[in-house]
């Protein structure tokens, strides 16, 4: 910073020394005289150069060197000026900037005070805007398929734009002739170091309107400004304007400068406008032409179905044509109707009348069952008399030929062999009671001589010498190391019952330390089996 010098007093050259011809000044005259000699060489300049080392200070004011590939020159540019740049200062970046030149003796050198910055020739500008278009499109920003569709008729829109330029009242004109629709304004810088930010919070801040609150959310955005150079329009060539627009969730129409000028905006937005007017022409409809539309559909709706009716009506009475009185067909058959019920009237009492009949006729052909009782009980005495009578006979003659045949018989021959079938069969029950427990007694040897094999190769002996079974949760035996994973809880079957356990770690390749292993019980001696008894094959006795 300068410090204040007073400019205005004269600048009196001092007395030389006596034998010297040279005048002596202080530090301060010295210095006064060449800002003053400065200032007035070189008042009003133009100056390019590659900016080096900006610095933005607290107070606003932004510090910088311009320098080529033969000096540095200091400059600085006041709060005021640097708020209203067309172009920011970066590191690296070639301009052009306007000022003058002047001096700041606290530090005994010179600095350019800047006014105005711009790039060094559009091309330079026009290269570093298409090294920005293509690395956000490669993101993804600018393609098609995530732009979103433009509402028919939005309730409310929302527009970003200067609230003192020409372009809100051209919007609101057009929307009015049109079709008048609600709009929100949200006022923005549209030129200067401020510009961008405040669009990019404006599009972000209409975003996070909730629907149904007390301010309506817009279901349209228009981003508009008023034609200008490259540099007025550098606002809306920003990284974080250009991200805003491509993350609205509300659809957005960009409408910067005039038809040909374009911006980075346009690329990210959903529809972009050559003017602010085409924006509002874009945003809706002219509410005439949708009134004489409907009319007109109306009209042509109202013509189809008449001729739709028409031509109904003409099939129908064609058809007609060809088909008999409906009348005369329902009479006559009304007609057969009622005969039809006075015949089924009369056939049902004829009915009756024969199935009465044939009754009659079939229940005097029946006989009384008492008849037939007293026939059937005469039957019975006849042949009760005549089934006695030949009982008779029967006895009779069965007991002549009796005494015949007993006259000529002796009975020694039968005792004697009636005697010795009761021996013998008297001797056949003990038989079978041995036969039955030699049975027995086999199977039962044979039963305990299997069982003493099973034992034998039953794990059960095995455990009963110190060793252990040891199964997971389910029952199942662990055969390997392998399967006793860390943490697995199995069971420890020994010879006198089960123990739970938790496998602390996995398989390893040198086993654990030897532990004392407990001694075994004594195993119980166990009977010794029968010698088994010779077989003999059985014997059948004789029954006779």
């Amino acid at each position: 910073m300068t410090q204040d010098l007073d400019m205005t007093s004269p600048l009196i050259a001092p007395e030389p020394r006596p034998g010297s011809n040279l005048p002596e000044f202080s530090v301060g005259d010295l210095a006064r005289r060449l800002k003053r000699s400065i200032e007035e060489e070189f008042g009003f300049v133009r100056v390019r150069g590659e900016i080096s080392q900006p610095k933005r200070h607290s107070s606003g004011h932004c510090y910088l060197r311009l320098k080529d590939d033969t000096a540095v020159i200091e400059a600085v540019c006041w709060r005021g000026t640097a708020s209203k740049l067309a172009i920011q200062p970066a590191e690296g970046l070639e301009v052009i900037v306007t000022g003058r030149m002047t001096t700041y003796p606290g530090r005994s050198q010179y600095q350019l005070i800047i006014e105005s910055m711009e790039l060094a020739g559009e091309g330079a500008l026009l290269k570093m805007l298409e090294e920005r278009k293509k690395r956000l499109a490669a993101e993804g920003l600018f393609d098609a398929g995530r732009k979103k569709p433009i509402p028919f008729l939005p309730d409310v829109i929302g527009v970003v734009t200067s609230p003192t330029g020409a372009v809100i009242r051209d919007i609101l004109h057009r929307l009015h002739d049109r079709f008048p629709r609600r709009v929100l304004l949200w006022p923005v810088a549209v030129q200067g170091e401020r510009a961008a930010a405040e669009v990019t919070a404006a599009i972000e801040g209409f975003n996070r309107i909730a629907p149904g609150g007390p301010v309506p959310r817009p279901d349209l955005l228009i981003v508009a400004r008023g034609g200008g150079s490259l540099e007025d329009l550098m606002a809306f060539n920003e990284e974080n304007v250009v991200r805003a627009a491509a993350a609205s969730r509300i659809p957005l129409i960009s409408a910067v400068g005039h038809e040909t000028d374009t911006t980075l905006i346009d690329f990210a937005s959903d529809r972009r406008a050559p003017t602010p007017t085409a924006a509002a022409e874009m945003a809706v409809p002219v509410r005439a032409e949708l009134l004489a539309q409907v009319l007109d559909d109306e009209r042509r709706m109202v013509g189809a179905a008449t001729r739709l009716l028409a031509e109904r009506r003409t099939r129908v009475e064609g058809l007609a044509r060809g088909l008999g009185d409906p009348r005369a067909l329902l009479e006559s058959h009304a007609q057969r109707l009622d005969d039809r019920a006075e015949r089924l009237a009369l056939a049902a009492a004829s009915l009756l009348d024969r199935r009465r009949t044939r009754l009659n006729e079939l229940g005097a052909a029946l006989r009384h069952p008492r008849e037939k009782l007293a026939e059937a009980g005469q039957r019975l005495a006849s042949e009760s008399r005549a089934l006695d009578g030949a009982l008779r006979h029967a006895v009779v003659a069965a007991r002549g030929q009796y005494e015949r045949v007993s006259g000529r018989l002796t009975l020694g021959p039968i005792r004697v062999k009636f005697g010795d079938g009761r021996r013998r069969l008297s001797d056949l029950t003990p038989r079978l009671d041995r036969s039955y427990g030699k049975a027995v007694e086999e199977r039962a040897a044979r039963l305990t001589a299997v069982g003493q094999l099973l034992e034998s190769y039953s794990y059960k002996g095995v455990l009963e010498r110190g060793f252990a079974l040891v199964q997971s949760g389910d029952g199942k035996p662990l055969t390997s190391a392998a399967q006793a994973t860390p943490g697995l809880a199995v069971s420890l079957v020994f010879a006198d019952g089960k123990a739970a356990a938790t496998v602390d770690g996995g398989p390893r390749v040198d086993g654990p330390p030897p532990t004392a292993v407990p001694e075994p019980k004594p195993r119980t001696a166990r009977p010794k089996a029968e010698p088994k008894k010779p077989q003999r094959p059985p014997t059948q006795g004789s029954l006779f």
